[in-house]
């Protein structure tokens, strides 16, 4: 069966939504393989600064998610507060090998998180959780704290960006990217057999530029 990576952090709200899309890309036929990556890293990497870091930003990311989460018939509450340090929940995902079972916990700490305003950064709160999944919370807390997952999440983290990933969530099918929870319309349909011209896409791409943005 083939194969749609899908890359999250729960520091964002829109991870979360997208996890409830799941079943319905998995309906098309692929399994969904979650990567934990540190978007924090990302940003860094890629010189950027996340949404909530632009007031302005900030204001239109919550409201927008809200908007959505209304659409979807869905409670939004939200952490404690924001940003927070992602780093516990993805380094106990990370240690997590099932497929399904990572799925599922990662699911679990977004509906905590944003649902129910439960802090993803507490052990306390993610071991719990863990266990409300059938895992085992305690021996994962303890498997957060080793070198080797650690490692692992940062190798993940790495390569996620040399592949070309900048965002939470994204998601890639058969080489092909595609970014934010408002796209997976878009990756059903590339997973259905709809391709964009790849030749014009290259030849538009290799125009030289006309204009550039001045510092000021």
């Amino acid at each position: 069966m083939q194969t749609v990576r899908m890359y999250v952090d729960p520091i964002s709200p829109f991870v979360w939504l997208a996890t409830k899309q799941i079943p319905r890309i998995e309906a098309a036929g692929v399994q969904v393989e979650m990567v934990p990556v540190l978007f924090a890293a990302m940003l860094n990497k890629h010189g950027l600064v996340g949404p909530a870091e632009v007031p302005a930003k900030r204001v239109l990311t919550f409201r927008d998610v809200m908007r959505q989460a209304s659409a979807q018939g869905l409670e939004f509450v939200g952490p404690p507060g924001h940003p927070f340090n992602p780093l516990p929940m993805l380094r106990m995902a990370t240690a997590i090998e099932g497929r399904a079972e990572r799925i599922s916990f990662v699911t679990a700490v977004m509906a905590a998180t944003w649902e129910l305003g439960q802090d993803a950064q507490d052990f306390g709160v993610l071991g719990r959780v863990a266990r409300d999944c059938g895992l085992d919370g305690d021996a994962l807390v303890a498997a957060a704290g080793t070198p080797e997952v650690k490692a692992e999440l940062a190798r993940a983290t790495e390569q996620a960006i040399n592949d070309g990933i900048f965002g939470v969530p994204s998601f890639v099918y058969e080489g092909e990217l595609f970014w934010g929870a408002d796209r997976i319309d878009s990756l059903l349909r590339r997973i259905a057999g709809h391709r964009i011209d790849e030749a014009r896409l290259q030849e538009f791409l290799g125009r030289p530029p006309l204009a550039s943005r001045q510092n000021r």
